[in-house]
Parts: C-alpha cells; structure tokens; sequence
C-alpha cells in the first residue's frame, strides 16, 4: 500500500507545487489533487518533472462534475470532466473520487434514478481514459438527518448502487470514518475483493459515542479511538495494494504550519502501520 495525503488537515499549504514538496518531503508517495489543474500552470512535461522529483504520484482526482443539482449543470460539467481525465491520464492517475451524501432534499427514488444515469455516464467518460471512479459513502449520524430524506450511507447500500450502475470501473472510496461510523469491523472489509475498492481515506475519531461524532471533527492517523490497525489489516488480507490517504476534515484551520503538520500525520502512519506489521 502507498502512503499519500490529501489537503485536508494540512494547514495553509499555498499551492499544489508546495503540497507536492511537502509529501515529498515528509516521505508519502501519492497526493490527492487537480491534475489538470497542475497541468495548465506547470505543462504536462513541468508537471511529471515536479511529481517525479519528489517521488510522488497523483492518487485520485475528485470528481469535477456537479451531479446532485439540475441536469443543465450536470451537463455543463461534462467538458470539465473529459479535460479533468485526460490531464489525470497524461500523469498516470487512475482514480477519480467523489462522495455521497446520507441524506437529500430531493425524493429519494427520483434523485436515486437521475443520480444512476448520471454517474453511469462520468464513469463511462472516465473509463474512456483508463481512470476508476470511487464513490464514498458517508456515515455520520448528524448528516443522516441534515436534510429532509434518508439517502446511502452504508457500505453494503453503496455496493448495491454500483452494481446498479453497471459499469466496470466504478467501486468503493473506502474512508475509515465512515467505516467507524457505521460500526463496522475488519471483518467487513475482508468480505470485499481488492478489486472492489478504488481509493482508501485514513484519519481518526475522538473518544466519544459514536452517535455524537461530526464529521468535521476528526483526528489526525493514530490520535484517537478507530481501530485503524485492524483497517489496515482487513485491507492487506484482501490483498488491495492501492493508495492510502488521510484525510483529517476539521472545524477550524490547523495553526500549526504545514511541514509540522505533515510530520505529525507521517508519525501517525508509522504507528498505525507498525501495529498492523507494514511496512514503514
């Protein structure tokens, strides 16, 4: 498994060159970020020069596509897309992520069958360039109840999706968040097949009932109660061998500085990866 980080958590990185430097630096091997972003400041020979000489790769791009609202932006976002994965190709990234919210303002069964044809559709454009697309159930309680229908928030729902959107290249974003509130255990990842599985979110829960836990309130890898060594575990007996990255969402922005923060969140994966017997 490679080690990589997404911004969330980092502080006040000024840029993806500098975010680039600092996982680089920090010994993480993947970034998640806006390829086609990074592409149209630096080329795409500046680009994999950058990510080459910092020894890093891209590990996902997020979806560009707004496919919760009207079909007028759904549509505009297409060309976006298209663009977005030919930039992630051209740097060798081969995941495209997005998430989903547990509930909806939307009547749930409609909202469900425009959202089908709508992803079917990224997921079709996205294969086209060789690129995978993760869908992240989100399980905190308090967004359960945020807005007026109950939507997906479980693994095994957000299984029965994919097979619903019937295209190759679609499957989990498997975050240890949602998997910890949805009082999950290593066992129910070791019922998945690797190939089931895009992209890995990790980070921590403090040591409150679970019920009460918020989303934008999560610890740093190794800093609370989430039995992340049996995470890690459940993956490596699967044998899914992708990209690990944290992603620690919080109220506030950390004041620490971003090459600190990165040192802490390195320390945090050695600890959790030392217990679960993987390599630092």
């Amino acid at each position: 498994m490679l080690r990589g980080l997404t911004l969330s958590g980092l502080g006040a990185v000024e840029s993806d060159e500098r975010f680039i430097e600092l996982a680089g630096n920090g010994g993480f091997q993947a970034v998640d970020l806006d390829a086609r972003g990074l592409i149209q400041r630096l080329g795409i020979d500046g680009a994999r020069a950058k990510l080459q000489q910092h020894g890093v790769v891209i590990g996902a791009i997020g979806l560009p596509v707004e496919w919760r609202a009207d079909e007028d932006r759904f549509r505009a976002g297409l060309t976006g897309l298209t663009e977005a994965a030919a930039a992630a190709h051209s740097l060798g990234c081969t995941r495209c992520c997005t998430y989903i919210l547990p509930s909806t303002e939307a009547k749930p069964a409609h909202f469900l069958a425009v959202a089908t044809r709508r992803l079917r559709l990224c997921a079709q454009i996205l294969g086209a360039y060789g690129i995978r697309l993760g869908l992240e159930f989100v399980g905190p309680h308090h967004l359960r109840t945020a807005w007026k229908y109950p939507f997906i928030w479980t693994m095994d729902e957000t299984l029965d999706w994919i097979d619903a959107i019937r295209e190759p290249n679609v499957g989990l974003l498997l975050d240890a968040f949602h998997w910890y509130t949805n009082g999950q255990a290593p066992g129910d990842i070791e019922r998945l097949q690797a190939q089931q599985i895009v992209h890995v979110h990790i980070n921590d829960a403090p040591d409150i009932p679970l019920e009460a836990v918020r989303d934008n309130e999560r610890l740093y890898t190794g800093e609370g109660v989430i039995n992340l060594e049996g995470f890690l575990r459940g993956l490596q007996h699967i044998g899914y061998d992708g990209i690990v990255s944290q992603e620690v969402l919080t109220a506030d922005q950390p004041e620490d500085k971003p090459e600190q923060l990165v040192l802490r969140s390195k320390a945090g994966f050695d600890r959790v990866f030392t217990a679960a017997g993987l390599p630092v």
